[in-house]
């Protein structure tokens, strides 16, 4: 079942309670529903996970956090999907991003040079960067949505699937 095999990855709610960053969020965190795992808590943390991990912003965690908080997601693991783009997977899927939008504004997407400058973000916006943003958000609303619909597809499924086990079970002893 999903609750399990979640339930043992997810961070402990403790220290996620205790990040400094995250502090800033007060008693909303003692709600007891941000750490409930049940089929609509993370189906919304897929979802708002997903999205955040899909927005170039910095912070992302602390974004992921509020909107778990305003939804009432699972906060561990609204926290723990925005890690899907992490430095060895961000220029892959941020290039993707930059194809989509270009692809979407039917632009031929151009050739350039990642730097790790503040310049070259500056120069780059005005070049790459409507096409890369407007990616970003067309892949963070899929991907929230794939996710979502997802988490909540699994979660049925193995349901009855352990619905039906029982069953046959319940015959084969009678």
């Amino acid at each position: 079942m999903p609750k399990k095999a979640i339930k043992r990855l997810m961070p402990d709610h403790q220290s996620i309670k205790e990040n400094k960053y995250l502090k800033i969020f007060g008693n909303l965190l003692h709600n007891a529903n941000l750490w409930h795992l049940n089929r609509h808590s993370v189906a919304k943390a897929f979802a708002v996970g997903l999205f955040f991990a899909f927005i170039p912003v910095p912070f992302q965690m602390v974004l992921a956090a509020g909107a778990a908080i305003l939804f009432h997601a699972n906060l561990p693991l609204s926290i723990a999907l925005v890690w899907l783009t992490n430095p060895l997977t961000m220029p892959v899927i941020f290039y993707a991003c930059y194809v989509v939008g270009a692809w979407v504004l039917a632009e031929p997407p151009q050739d350039f040079v990642f730097e790790a400058s503040w310049q070259w973000v500056v120069d780059s916006l005005s070049t790459i960067g409507p096409a890369f943003l407007l990616g970003c958000g067309i892949l963070a609303v899929i991907f929230s949505i794939l996710g979502y619909v997802g988490i909540q597809t699994l979660w049925r499924y193995s349901v009855i699937k352990a619905w039906k086990s029982r069953c046959y079970k319940d015959i084969e002893t009678k």
